[in-house]
């Protein structure tokens, strides 16, 4: 049975995207880009340059291997006869369809002792289905309670590491930053509670669909709509990640930006003709309407009468 177009396009055009996505996370992972965010929304970091936070990031960061879901965030090992707990990594294939954390790492802080746990992610809006700030408490949440056995064990919850989670929203009204975390109000007495009121941190960025100019507010702002931009070429992200800030450029993150643009060029042009074949159709059964027969519509329109009845029945889009 022959496979349906429209089912190989849509196929073709999630795996396009997915293809983008995965390719904006791993520029997005490079340590000295996640160093000008952390030195933007972690206190400890605040006035630092970004290239001397690189070297509190530990290890290379995971992006796309963690699980979100509850009891698979963790996977236990054996080694010489002792029980390991660790972030569970394994091979996307095992677990596929599951929802994985975008980038997730560990920050050592300035004293060389205590930890972080950062977790970013980047959306290309603000999702339709759900509000974006429930799914970032549920995320930083299970940065909190996936520390159990691996962080901290039995009840040391004094050994908590903070934990943020920082989400990057493209295409939205205008460029902001908000900063969500717990506070303290005493209903009654003054008596003071122990405890960490920094241990969850959600920093909510989002970013306008204009790139900003590079000033002090919207430093941050500027680079990140850089890099995941759609619109700009290769060499201005480039030029801006280099020239603007200071980014060393080695061949594998040129060969990222290269390859995201690639792509994005190939998402934009669908979405062009994808309209183009919108709009005429809408044209065709405009004519169909008005009492025009095949032939009269296939003339107007520059298309074979097959393709004109095929617009009317449904069955397909037209062909360019």
């Amino acid at each position: 049975m022959p496979v349906d177009m429209d089912i190989k396009n849509a196929v073709a055009a999630v795996n396009t995207d997915a293809q983008y996505d995965e390719k904006a996370k791993r520029l997005l992972g490079n340590k000295i880009i996640l160093s000008y965010i952390l030195v933007k929304t972690v206190d400890e970091f605040f006035g630092m340059m970004p290239e001397d936070v690189v070297a509190y990031i530990e290890s290379e960061p995971f992006v796309s291997k963690v699980l979100v879901e509850p009891g698979l965030t963790n996977v236990e090992r054996e080694k010489d006869g002792q029980r390991i707990v660790g972030l569970n990594t394994e091979s996307s294939e095992i677990n596929e369809g599951l929802i994985r954390f975008d980038i997730i790492f560990y920050v050592r802080m300035k004293d060389g002792i205590s930890q972080v746990i950062v977790n970013l992610e980047a959306q290309k809006g603000a999702p339709s289905g759900y509000h974006i700030l429930n799914r970032a408490v549920f995320y930083v949440s299970r940065l909190i309670s996936s520390q159990k056995e691996r962080d901290f064990v039995k009840m040391n919850y004094n050994d908590i590491r903070r934990v943020y989670s920082i989400w990057v929203c493209m295409n939205m009204d205008e460029n902001s930053m908000a900063y969500v975390h717990l506070t303290k109000e005493n209903i009654l007495g003054s008596y003071q509670w122990e405890g960490g009121l920094d241990l969850l941190n959600i920093v909510m960025i989002g970013i306008a669909d204009e790139l900003p100019e590079h000033d002090d507010s919207c430093e941050l702002h500027r680079l990140l709509s850089a890099v995941l931009s759609m619109e700009l070429s290769v060499d201005e992200k480039l030029r801006i990640m280099e020239r603007e800030y200071g980014i060393p450029l080695d061949d594998k993150m040129r060969e990222e930006v290269v390859a995201m643009c690639n792509l994005s060029q190939g998402i934009r042009e669908k979405g062009r003709a994808e309209g183009e074949a919108k709009s005429e159709a809408r044209f065709i059964l405009s004519m169909y309407k008005k009492g025009y027969s095949l032939e009269q519509i296939a003339d107007v329109a520059g298309k074979s009468t097959e393709e004109v009845e095929a617009v009317i029945k449904g069955k397909e889009p037209v062909m360019a």
